[in-house]
């Protein structure tokens, strides 16, 4: 297996991931019952005031989201967060110890959001899931003890991916205005050609043959992929989208993306900082019992980044 560049944290953990069968031979059914075992003992769970799950409409159905209120007297910003896992794994327990950091650490209401996976529910049911949720944690603020017309978004991954489009959505729909984006490794665009596709497609956890599997159990048809609400960085115009902070893993084949996206917004004008963690890969922040401290210092840049918007501001 190559590890040049990684942690040792990142060794020992794709030691473990390549030990039993790859995820892209098996079924989603498989891989979600897998992925579903507790966390381990002994793992630290960030404290925080109040944790709710709340069950809340969207076309054809409802979702979960889980509400984290930081200790405090409030009104608290909102921060509306997307979990990762390709739009096919995942769930509120995978960022669960990350929303807690986020929820305590930026002083925000956190709601985390529980879209509905593929391939059960493809593209575009996770994108109008999430944008439902924007909107319910919108509309729904001063029953949250938050505000609503200071929102950030974010997410990992896919979630990253989603919490992009939903600047773009409500940007076109004139729908909740949004303060900021927080990214962490975000999908942005699905072509699959960037160099860092090859220089990571194997052997660092999300290979090149895994990103394909998500995206096509997650698309309709070839064409989907072009679409603005499934590769954001496809979108023409992004000057009037908010500031934004990418926290990249040096290892990961998202790493050129992310960057295009960031020199994207860059040039329309729109502030933009951007960090890569030395020897991560991709995955760390779903992760927190390998990687904690990488999940904090996530957190960390992604707090300081928002004061010093609401201090410049």
């Amino acid at each position: 297996m190559k590890n040049m560049g990684l942690s040792n944290n990142a060794k020992v953990y794709l030691e473990a991931f390549y030990s039993g069968p790859k995820i892209q031979d098996l079924t989603p059914d498989v891989v979600r019952q897998a992925l579903n075992a507790p966390v381990p003992e002994g793992v630290e769970v960030p404290p925080v005031a109040k944790v709710e799950n709340r069950q809340i409409p969207v076309h054809e159905g409802e979702i979960t989201v889980r509400i984290y209120t930081p200790e405090g007297e409030g009104p608290f910003p909102l921060f509306v967060y997307y979990h990762g896992g390709g739009w096919v794994l995942g769930n509120l327990e995978t960022s669960d110890a990350g929303c807690r950091l986020l929820a305590e650490n930026t002083k925000r209401v956190v709601v985390s959001v529980d879209y509905r996976l593929a391939p059960e529910f493809k593209y575009p049911v996770p994108v109008e899931d999430s944008y439902a949720a924007l909107c319910w944690a919108h509309d729904h603020a001063d029953e949250l003890n938050a505000i609503a017309d200071d929102i950030v978004v974010g997410g990992d991954s896919a979630g990253g991916n989603l919490a992009t489009i939903m600047t773009i959505l409500t940007e076109e729909n004139d729908g909740p205005a949004i303060s900021a984006q927080a990214l962490i490794y975000p999908v942005t665009n699905l072509d699959f050609t960037t160099a860092s596709y090859e220089k990571f497609a194997d052997g660092f956890g999300l290979d090149k043959d895994l990103m394909i599997w998500f995206g096509e159990y997650y698309v309709n048809s070839e064409e989907d992929y072009k679409n603005v609400d499934v590769s954001p960085l496809l979108c023409e115009d992004v000057s009037a989208l908010p500031p934004a902070i990418i926290v990249a893993a040096e290892n990961d084949v998202l790493l050129d993306e992310g960057a295009q996206y960031r020199d994207k917004l860059k040039d329309a004008g729109v502030k933009v900082e951007y960090t890569v963690l030395p020897g991560s890969i991709h995955g760390y922040f779903s992760n927190m019992a390998v990687f904690a401290d990488e999940t904090k210092e996530t957190v960390n840049a992604i707090a300081q980044f928002l004061n010093a918007l609401k201090v410049n501001s």
